[in-house]
Parts: structure tokens; sequence; C-alpha cells
């Protein structure tokens, strides 16, 4: 089972981390002041968790949550999911007992070719290169990096400990994963994105694009909002978190 930490009493939120993190990423944001059961947890091959993928997939990803989901008993839950975990929200979002998911520097869109020939050079380059993979890779999440020095060492440091075949498998995941696009736009009131407008993985246009009639809030920040604008996005998080 993946690792989890269950914390607070309320309504039930899980928390899932992005692509070279782990659940410390909520350690930023002073979320034990909230009125919310948090399920924290570590996806496959990140943080405390192994990976156990049979095959690479979110679908199967989700199918781990879901273990944890049922092992606690919950059957009413919001999650709330970072880049990759966005993902996985996604597909968790067609289970009974769903009610939100903000999708955080996410997106609900399946990748371009280009970006799935990207995500197949990634996983084939981590396997002899994965410490350069991720010293350039983490500061490009970031619109100042040079305003996030320490916040960089420290997740470096972080997915440094992360085995390449998890990397790959998880970059292969995203790769293969469903368009929740049509769901998301015939359900606006279940999701709500929040998204850095200097993020330079999705870009602003395309999520206008893509979700026309979404629920958007934008940050002043790149991929990193937890980091780069903490506080606007605690703000927001309060609001939701206190009315679902």
């Amino acid at each position: 089972m993946l690792h989890f930490e269950q914390r607070g009493e309320g309504p039930v939120w899980v928390f899932l981390h992005g692509f070279l993190e782990s659940s410390t990423m909520w350690d930023y944001l002073p979320l034990d002041a909230l009125p919310i059961q948090q399920i924290r947890i570590d996806l496959s091959g990140h943080g405390h968790s192994s990976a156990i993928l049979n095959t690479p997939s979110i679908q199967e990803i989700a199918t781990e949550v879901k273990q944890v989901l049922a092992h606690l008993s919950i059957s009413s839950f919001s999650v709330i999911g970072h880049s990759m975990g966005g993902y996985v929200g996604l597909e968790l979002s067609q289970l009974e007992g769903f009610r939100h998911l903000i999708l955080l520097n996410s997106n609900c869109w399946s990748d371009s070719d280009q970006k799935k020939h990207d995500r197949l050079r990634v996983a084939q380059i981590v396997q002899n290169a994965k410490d350069i993979f991720i010293r350039e890779a983490i500061p490009h999440l970031f619109r100042n990096a040079s305003a996030n020095n320490a916040a960089i060492s420290k997740l470096i440091d972080e997915a440094k400990h992360l085995s390449a075949n998890a990397i790959a498998q998880s970059t292969l995941a995203m790769r293969e994963r469903t368009d929740f696009t049509e769901f998301v736009n015939a359900h606006p009131e279940k999701f709500t994105f929040i998204h850095g407008i200097h993020d330079r993985l999705v870009s602003v246009d395309e999520l206008q694009q893509k979700v026309p009639n979404g629920k958007i809030h934008f940050l002043d920040c790149g991929h990193m909002a937890h980091i780069e604008a903490g506080e606007e996005l605690l703000g927001i998080l309060i609001h939701l978190m206190k009315n679902d």
C-alpha cells in the first residue's frame, strides 16, 4: 500500500503531489489550520512509497490511491493534485463519492505528439543521467529560480532519492494518460484550476482554450505555486475547502 499520512478532522481532502516530489510538498502551506481531514499520499516510487507499478499508467497509480481510501473506509472525498497529482485526481473523479478536484498547476488533456516524444526521451535519459536530469529540470519549474535557491536545493536533494526506474515509470504513465477535457467541461462545478501565469509546462492560453467555462484562479508564479505564491494560494484553498 502507498505510504500516507492522515491529519485533522472534517471533510476528507486527498493531497496528491507532483512528479519528482512527495507529500512533503504540502509542508510549505499551513494546512493544519483548515477544518478538514487531510490524507497526504506518497505516489508510487516517490517519498516513502516503493515503485510497484505493473504497467506505467496513471490509472494504476489511481488504483493504488483507491486502495488507501478503501483501507480508511472513506466514502466521500475531494482531491487537490499538483501537476501529475492532478492527472491522478482526474481518474479518481470517476469514483462514487468524489466531490471536487483542484488541479494545481495541472491540466485535464492528454499529451501532444511532441510532448509524448519528449517524455519518452526523458524516460531513456534518466537511466544513465538521472541526477543531471533532476538538476536541470527542477529550476525550470520556477518563474525565478535565483530567488528560490534554498527550495530548489531541497527539491533536488529529495528527488535524487528516487530511482531511475520510478522516474521513468512516472514519465511514461503521464505520457499515456487519458484525456478528460470533455468530462471536465461537462461538469465544471466539480473542478477548479489554480494556475501560474508564468508556468512553462502549461500555457495560460491553452488552459483557457481547452476549458473556456472552467473555474480558473491565476497566480503570479511558475509551476510551483505552493512555494512561489504560497500566501495567495492558501487564501484560495481556505475559501474552496471551507465551502466544499
